[in-house]
């Protein structure tokens, strides 16, 4: 007969199993050390809505809350090598990708996620820090158009990354409106295209989410004051964590919003930078607005 594992209260302790309670999502990423963006923001998020993540880096900045000094891009063989080792131990439900680096690291993504046709990507191209420092050069913004764009689920760019992803000649004066960028970026691949408007300058965000068919849904909440850090990688690390969970897109992108409104909402500001989205807020003791119509808001910079 096996022997009751116990808790010090003499509760019995739940036995080990081999199923997997949470689904797993492979997060490629540059790592933040103020925790704001990038890897921390995308496990905290992952986590916080019930999944496994398993994060691989791709990147190592020396950033605070306020500025990117500097990063150190990885080679792509150690990406791969990361991310390939895990994927042969076990099943992952989603892939997510921010911060890639370099041409080098975008083909070997691709090459990677090509072999997972049926595993749901999101790309949130991180082109730009939140306070505006640059994170990709025209060669690597080329290298996603072609290579890696046909191969994404989802993606998710604020209004500044769409029109630089669909403009084919950054010199050029070409000025699509965001509905033309939308329908450029689809025909390079993807099944659906999110784009945020933190940047427009409007009283409300409004978020637009475009498929084959054109607009699929709109989305309003109202602009909350303050600058935030990693609240872009909150909301497609959000979406990703319910598309592993086997929700249907245009629930996952609306869900996706709300729970970033509410990290936004109950931000926070550690140092003396941009505040800090609270990924955990549903932990917390105080209560906060329930619907977003009761406050000022917010969204991703």
């Amino acid at each position: 007969m096996k022997e009751k594992i116990l808790n010090p209260d003499h509760s019995e302790v739940k036995a080990l199993t081999n199923e997997r309670p949470y689904p797993a999502v492979l997060v490629l990423a540059g790592n933040d050390p103020s925790g704001g963006a990038g890897l921390s923001a995308d496990l905290l998020t992952l986590a916080s809505l019930g999944c496994h993540p398993l994060p691989v880096v791709t990147a190592i900045t020396v950033q605070d809350s306020a500025t990117l000094d500097d990063f150190l891009v990885m080679e792509p063989d150690w990406v791969v090598d990361q991310a390939r080792m895990v994927l042969e131990d076990m099943p992952v439900e989603a892939f997510k990708v921010g911060m890639i680096g370099s041409v080098e690291n975008v083909a070997a993504i691709t090459e990677l996620v090509s072999d997972y046709p049926d595993v749901p990507l999101v790309l949130d191209p991180v082109l730009a820090s939140g306070s505006g420092s640059p994170m990709a050069d025209d060669d690597l913004v080329a290298a996603m158009r072609d290579m890696l764009l046909p191969q994404v689920s989802v993606l998710t760019p604020n209004s500044l990354e769409a029109r630089r992803l669909a403009v084919n000649d950054p010199d050029g004066d070409d000025d699509p409106d965001l509905d033309e960028c939308a329908r450029r970026l689809l025909a390079l691949g993807p099944a659906y295209v999110l784009i945020t408007g933190t940047h427009e300058g409007s009283a409300d965000v409004v978020n637009v989410l475009y498929g084959p068919e054109g607009r699929i849904r709109e989305d309003r909440w109202p602009r909350l004051p303050g600058s935030y850090h990693g609240s872009g990688c909150t909301l497609a690390s959000a979406l990703t964590a319910f598309l592993a969970q086997g929700v249907e897109i245009g629930e996952a992108v609306r869900e996706a919003q709300a729970y970033t409104y509410q990290t936004l909402a109950h931000a926070f500001r550690p140092g003396m930078g941009q505040f800090i989205p609270d990924r955990l807020f549903w932990s917390r003791d105080e209560a906060g607005p329930e619907n977003p119509e009761e406050d000022a808001g917010a969204e991703p910079e």
